[in-house]
């Protein structure tokens, strides 16, 4: 059985409409990413509430974050978001991949 405690922690990060818009934003930011005030701008919350949802994606490894002087930078870890992709796929469909091409074909041409 494989140890699912990663995979929880992230899905259980994503599961909230803060934190799964504030990575949303940060994976079109790419690996320029955005500062914390950037981030609470475009979601239009305050920055203190901000914080607290920040802290949650760092922790469960989809997000990470950079000091840049005074700023804080905060990225989507694409190796986190691969981790908790390949966990939910692993294994498609019982020994019929072909049954997985159309996401698997919808991520190539996404990313």
């Amino acid at each position: 059985m494989t140890d699912l405690t990663d995979t929880l922690k992230q899905l259980s990060a994503l599961g909230q409409e803060t934190r799964l818009l504030t990575f949303r934003a940060l994976m079109e930011a790419g690996p320029g990413g955005l500062q914390a005030g950037a981030i609470a701008e475009h979601l239009d919350i305050a920055p203190n509430k901000l914080s607290g949802h920040l802290n949650i994606l760092v922790n469960s490894g989809l997000v990470s974050v950079a000091r840049d002087g005074r700023r804080m930078i905060y990225t989507a870890r694409i190796d986190g978001v691969n981790q908790l992709l390949s966990v939910l796929v692993d294994n498609c469909c019982h020994g019929h991949p072909e049954v997985c091409d159309p996401l698997a074909r919808k991520s190539k041409a996404v990313c």
